[in-house]
């Protein structure tokens, strides 16, 4: 796994940046939308986040990585509902998509790292 400079590793930062992007994104969500399906993605991702964080300041690193990318499949799952109920423009859906995968591979790639 890749780490910063101020060793922070790239995961935990990528969801960081990427909960900095897709809140606003939150908060444009139509009103039944955004304190149901809008606050499920934001809770997951902060749960990713923390799982992510605990990883990189663990000793084991195994279980929270597991429970960092389980939450992730969900919020995945729940940026598509969102987009097919047009609470999320395309443009915004595929942006985020793509923050979301490459971020799947990233812990992907660090539990694979782990695990060998």
């Amino acid at each position: 796994m890749a780490a910063r400079s101020d060793n922070t590793p790239k995961a935990v930062q990528d969801c960081h940046d990427l909960l900095a992007w897709i809140i606003p994104q939150l908060d444009k969500f139509p009103r039944v939308r955004r304190y149901t399906l809008g606050e499920r993605i934001e809770t997951g991702l902060l749960e990713v986040l923390e799982a992510l964080v605990e990883a990189a300041y663990s000793r084991q690193k195994v279980a929270p990585l597991a429970r960092a990318n389980r939450r992730l499949d969900i919020v995945r799952h729940l940026w598509r509902l969102a987009h097919t109920l047009g609470a999320v423009a395309p443009r915004s859906y595929e942006h985020g998509a793509g923050l979301l995968v490459a971020l799947g591979r990233q812990v992907g790639g660090w539990q694979r790292g782990c695990s060998a």
